[in-house]
């Protein structure tokens, strides 16, 4: 009876040994190569997980079926007492950067709350004006209030679809130095600059494009 020489043994061990280390490199520097699409992956979970912390659905939100927040124009960011200021979007829950996408139009900035009688009174008129003014201001709706959920509710019940943004902390208000009573109509120029604080409910249409026209000169 034969057998094979020690040597040829630890040869055989050492072979495995060594491929069993290059599978492991190779591995590893698979786990670590970057992979297109990995940034895209991660802020998508991130964006998940903030929605997700706010404590509103993404059915309560496409139930509202508010349009979207505006987009950054291309340009110099926004100025005036808003820039730095982000809140976020009600429609989609994504963070907007206030100034910027208010940035080279006039907009009119009205701050409500879901439990303020004269606010709803006042955002059909609002949503109205939207419409025949079209492309020449923005209108965007400020939620003053932390409660989104009802904030959103109460836009649906209301058949209003303008889009807005939620100011759980009233920092719109602080930054324009508007007196805490709700609602109130911020108009701002193009360049960011505040051209009136509006401290009063508007009783329609008509009242709203003449405070505008006056204020901005946007006809609508």
């Amino acid at each position: 009876m034969s057998s094979k020489p020690s040597g040829g043994r630890g040869a055989g061990y050492g072979w495995r040994w060594a491929l069993a280390g290059l599978v492991a490199v190779v591995a590893l520097a698979l786990a670590v190569w970057p992979r297109e699409g990995d940034d895209n992956d991660v802020n998508s979970g991130r964006e998940r997980s903030t929605r997700a912390a706010s404590g509103v659905s993404d059915e309560l939100r496409a139930a509202a079926g508010l349009s979207a927040c505006p987009q950054p124009a291309r340009g110099p960011g926004g100025n005036g007492p808003l820039a730095g200021i982000t809140l976020e979007c009600l429609a989609d829950g994504r963070t907007v950067d206030l100034a910027a996408v208010l940035a080279g139009k006039p907009a009119l900035l009205n701050l409500w709350a879901y439990w303020c009688a004269p606010c709803a009174q006042e955002l059909p008129y609002l949503q109205q004006f939207a419409q025949r003014a079209g492309n020449a201001i923005t209108v965007l709706t400020v939620h003053s209030d932390p409660d989104e959920a009802k904030a959103l509710s109460r836009l649906s019940g209301l058949s209003v679809k303008l889009s807005g943004v939620l100011d759980a902390d009233a920092r719109v208000r602080t930054a324009v130095g508007a007196p805490a009573v709700l609602p109130v109509s911020v108009l701002l120029r193009a360049d960011g600059s505040v051209a009136d604080v509006v401290v009063r409910a508007f009783n329609g249409v008509d009242d709203i494009a003449n405070t505008v026209a006056g204020e901005l000169g946007v006809a609508a």
